[in-house]
């Protein structure tokens, strides 16, 4: 549902008005805590499998662990969130948000720890798509696209610190610690969301239907289209991150404070390719970002495997794969907002389990692959393959666009 009003908002239990941009700061300190979550263990994997006397590549597990269940509740709580508001259901996972985060700080196993990052990644999957879906409720589509790159920027934040702040904390400190602060962020925000965010208007609709929804949309060949995009760049993008961590730990041998440093560059140009993406948007078209994003992304990899050994080249990759990332999907989720109106946790929830879902895919297959041919041949292949995406989605999206 639609509203008319992107200035303030009530609800039918409380007739003082909301403001949007405060709905916004709400939500995005639900997303900069549970994205800081979500990005902070590939620059501290190293720390954990040196902890734990294992391989990178099977601390990797972790990643996936988080990934995959992440995207598949999704579907989940999509249509619970339509049924019984959004508001609502965000408001019971990021409770039990915090339990997962705490777990995984006194894992002392790699099993334990991947059951306990597997919890974390369920209750954290509602965040996202809920809160975009939300946000579709909530704004005309014509400021929509605005709406949800200040919410992504939120996001991207957390990113963006989460590797800094977790590389310090385990530099410092040790890894358990950074999940410990997290533990106690999550809760700071849950309190925040419980208290002033119950006043954010959540409509319940107990007739919803509970899977239904994803069969229509994926019958659509303009929503297949996107979905199918939305996985494979997941798979490639979210893939060639997981391990940046573990690949300038084995050419640079830096301490894990500074590999989350580096590793920043990709959360702030993320953060800025979230705000520019509407203006390119509307200059070169939705396609043709969409398009850049992933050539900048796969010119990202093609960086480090070319010159992954130079420090300054390395940043520049990392950058370019933040910036590629936030221009491709920030645009493909504003597409993907105008999809099942009535349904649109259905919508949004689906894109979410495409997108983390491809990443727990990228990552258990880049694992392999590092293992048979290292770190360089494994950034090649995944560059060329986004390149062949690139084509692929210039392509198929003259179709979609023009249905949109």
């Amino acid at each position: 549902m639609e509203s008319k009003s992107n200035s303030c908002m009530t609800t039918k239990s409380n007739d003082e008005p909301i403001k949007l941009n405060v709905i916004l700061f709400i939500l995005g300190l639900a997303a900069f805590i549970v994205m800081a979550d979500n990005w902070v263990v590939s620059p501290i994997l190293p720390a954990i499998s040196k902890d734990l006397g294992v391989s990178v590549t099977s601390a990797g597990i972790l990643i996936s662990a988080y990934m995959i269940p992440f995207g598949l509740f999704q579907l989940i709580f999509g249509p619970l969130s339509d049924r019984f508001g959004k508001r609502q259901i965000l408001n019971f996972t990021m409770f039990f948000f915090i339990f997962g985060v705490a777990l995984t700080a006194f894992g002392k196993s790699l099993g334990q720890l991947t059951i306990y990052r597997a919890i974390t990644g369920i209750f954290a999957a509602s965040v996202m798509p809920v809160s975009m879906a939300l946000i579709g409720d909530l704004v005309p589509m014509e400021k929509r696209q605005s709406a949800i790159a200040t919410f992504m920027g939120a996001a991207f934040l957390g990113q963006s610190l989460s590797m800094f702040i977790g590389g310090s904390i385990a530099y410092f400190l040790n890894w358990r610690s950074t999940f410990i602060v997290y533990a106690v962020l999550a809760a700071f925000v849950t309190i925040i969301y419980s208290t002033v965010g119950h006043r954010i208007p959540s409509q319940k609709n107990p007739k919803s239907e509970f899977l239904v929804p994803y069969g229509r949309l994926l019958k659509n060949t303009s929503s297949l289209i996107v979905y199918i995009l939305i996985l494979l760049e997941g798979m490639f993008i979210l893939g060639s991150f997981s391990y940046l961590g573990a690949f300038i730990d084995k050419i640079y041998r830096f301490n894990y404070l500074t590999i989350g440093f580096i590793m920043t560059a990709f959360g702030f140009t993320a953060l800025i390719g979230g705000r520019v993406s509407i203006k390119l948007s509307s200059k070169l078209g939705k396609r043709n970002v969409i398009i850049l994003g992933l050539v900048l992304a796969a010119f990202a990899d093609m960086v480090f495997f070319i010159a992954g050994n130079v420090l300054w080249s390395l940043v520049i990759g990392i950058a370019l794969l933040g910036l590629g990332l936030t221009l491709e999907h920030s645009t493909l989720i504003t597409i993907a907002t105008g999809f099942a109106v009535k349904a649109r946790g259905c919508a949004m929830s689906l894109v979410a389990f495409c997108f983390m879902g491809g990443g727990g895919i990228g990552t258990a297959v880049g694992g392999k692959l590092i293992k048979i041919s290292g770190f360089k041949n494994y950034y090649m292949y995944y560059g060329i393959l986004l390149i062949i995406l690139a084509f692929l989605a210039g392509s198929l999206l003259k179709y979609t666009i023009k249905n949109e």
